[in-house]
């Protein structure tokens, strides 16, 4: 499951690595929780950065409350899933992140964990969107896809973000691609290119929000 991450990038950073264009001042989040705001690019619109809800609520919803209950797909099962059936086919999206937060299970404590690109580039997170409709008011959501960790990682904590790592595949995620296809990038055998590290347990509370949560803890 990821039930936290974090995006502190640069708007040159996002550019250089993405080639999407920036026109406001980016918005920084150490501690990005479900139901809070984050950026991503939608396969409708691929060269555009949008700002929009974490945790899928369903174009169908009664009522368009987001109650955190949709922040993860995973990735067993999502071709049949009532509520990510139709995304997973043509409403694909990525999620911008610098660094996710997981936590290892000790007997009676949850201890914390900060993992990031070793080469401190972007995370694109593979995501499913929709959008849904009150007359004229439309609230855009997302999830997160998740599978079994592999890596050293699965000694600490059993699931993570589908990461998409190549340009290609990112571009391939957001066009118009057989459900196939969509399932092999998913599929995608993770290169061991990730850092991972203690920090504080501060992290557990979604008020905290500053650079110290990127702080290795000794």
């Amino acid at each position: 499951m990821c039930k936290r991450f974090s995006f502190i990038a640069s708007e040159e950073k996002v550019k250089q690595e993405l080639g999407v264009p920036v026109t406001n001042n980016l918005r920084w989040s150490y501690n990005v929780a479900p139901t809070q705001h984050a950026y991503v690019i939608l396969s409708d619109s691929p060269t555009r950065l949008q700002y929009i809800t974490w945790g899928l609520v369903p174009s169908n919803s009664r009522d368009g409350n987001n109650t955190g209950k949709l922040i993860n797909a995973r990735k067993e099962g999502i071709a049949v899933s009532s509520s990510f059936r139709i995304p997973i086919r043509s409403q694909r999206c990525l999620i911008l992140a610098d660094s996710f937060y997981c936590w290892e299970k000790r007997g009676l404590e949850d201890i914390p964990y900060r993992v990031a690109m070793e080469n401190q580039s972007l995370m694109l997170f593979a995501g499913i969107w929709d959008v849904w409709y009150k007359g004229d008011y439309a609230v855009k959501s997302f999830s997160i896809i998740t599978k079994p960790t592999t890596g050293e990682l699965k000694e600490i904590v059993p699931r993570m973000p589908v990461v998409i790592h190549k340009k290609e595949d990112q571009l391939n995620w957001l066009e118009d691609i057989a459900l196939s296809k969509v399932q092999s990038i998913i599929d995608l055998k993770d290169p061991d290119v990730y850092k991972f590290y203690k920090i504080s347990p501060e992290i557990d509370s979604i008020q905290k929000n500053d650079a110290s949560l990127h702080t290795l803890l000794e």
